[in-house]
């Protein structure tokens, strides 16, 4: 079996972008595996970002990655913009304001970005939960056990209370 040819850090990140767009951090924490280790420093690198050695050859690899990630920005090919608008309209129909701001935040989009999408997000979630709703139940709870799995149903996707509320009320209303 032929062995593949290694892969350059730059031709690792162009293929992730290929597939689909990533923000800044998780195309970081993607590429740190695979940062090459400094002749003569066999100690691992951690995901924090930080080498586990304090040897100047261990940083080395960091400073590369931050280039290349600063490199890519410049030229349009890696947006956390563009990340999180991708995240947005992939969740906006399946899940509530609560789980996609938490999803934004864990692909390491910034605060102002996720700041930024929560009103036009709130705007429609009664939409969307009414629309998980119809899609999974269909029909009013005929019981409290069935009203509870109903409600832990759409909280578990990310909707309030409020919403989740308004929707068992809305749909009891247009029976």
């Amino acid at each position: 079996m032929r062995k593949k040819p290694e892969l350059s850090l730059r031709a690792r990140a162009l293929q992730y972008l290929a597939r689909r767009e990533y923000s800044r951090t998780e195309l970081r924490g993607k590429l740190l595996p695979h940062l090459k280790r400094s002749e003569g420093f066999g100690q691992p690198f951690d995901s924090s970002g930080d080498s586990s050695g304090d040897s100047p050859g261990d940083s080395f690899g960091f400073a590369d990655l931050d280039a290349l990630l600063d490199d890519l920005t410049a030229r349009g090919w890696l947006s956390d913009v563009r990340a999180a608008t991708q995240l947005l309209h992939a969740k906006r129909n399946r899940f509530g304001t609560q789980r996609i701001a938490h999803d934004l935040r864990q692909k390491g989009i910034p605060e102002e970005l996720v700041s930024a999408a929560l009103p036009a997000l709130r705007e429609s979630e009664l939409e969307a939960a009414r629309s998980v709703w119809q899609r999974k139940f269909g029909a009013l709870p005929q019981d409290a056990k069935e009203k509870a799995r109903q409600m832990r149903f759409l909280q578990s996707r990310g909707f309030g209370f409020e919403v989740i509320f308004q929707v068992l009320r809305i749909s009891g209303a247009e029976d």
